[in-house]
């Protein structure tokens, strides 16, 4: 993690990526790069979280190995950092609490997007305090090509219309990349490769921790 960046030399926004990475693939990545690239920031921040609200009980692989992943997966790219800041956090790792703690961490005036698929654009409504998220920061949808939105009437029930029409002008066009993090664990299971699917540093971790066997 990088948070001791200069606050004058930060001013053209970061996107802040949370997700299990359970394991973090190429898919993960192309997408980041995607985003970052269309909004113009300067960086992707990978947040590797350890309680998701929506997967708890599920088993996840520990957070200090999903972590040290998403660290070898990004060395050596400019453009992409890790964020351990929600490991650091107790509890359920709810996007507001990580979006306000990392906005404390940078220059007012910096932009922060949080990074979300097209599958949880529509459960947003669901999200703890999403309208002071939506408020908080940009909502960006990494969505595949020619992707329209669902039905998005069940975020009125939480977000005003101006709140979802800003959500709806943030879906952007990212390269469909059919890779999946439970794909990747079942080839592993099975022994099968997973080269290509992975960076070469990650598919090393996870042969030298006997993860996903």
């Amino acid at each position: 993690m990088r948070l001791g960046y200069s606050k004058a030399a930060m001013a053209s926004g970061i996107a802040l990526f949370g997700g299990t990475f359970d394991p973090i693939h190429h898919g993960h990545l192309i997408a980041a790069r995607a985003v970052v690239e269309q909004l113009d920031y300067e960086r992707a921040v990978f947040i590797p979280a350890p309680n998701p609200p929506h997967k708890v009980g599920q088993g996840l692989t520990d957070a200090a190995d999903r972590l040290e992943m998403a660290r070898l997966a990004v060395a050596g790219e400019p453009r992409f950092d890790v964020s351990d800041i929600e490991i650091r956090r107790c509890g359920l790792s709810y996007t507001i609490l990580t979006v306000q703690a990392y906005r404390d961490t940078v220059a007012p005036a910096v932009p922060l997007a949080w990074i979300v698929g097209s599958d949880s654009l529509p459960e947003l409504h669901t999200w703890y305090r999403v309208a002071d998220l939506v408020e908080l920061c940009r909502i960006v949808t990494a969505a595949r090509p020619g992707y329209e939105p669902s039905d998005l009437t069940a975020l009125q029930s939480r977000l005003s219309d101006p709140q979802i029409e800003r959500l709806r002008r943030d879906i952007l066009t990212t390269p469909r990349i059919d890779i999946s993090s439970t794909d990747v664990r079942r080839r592993v299971h099975q022994g099968l490769s997973i080269r290509y699917l992975v960076p070469d540093a990650v598919a090393d971790h996870i042969q030298s921790r006997g993860l996903y066997r």
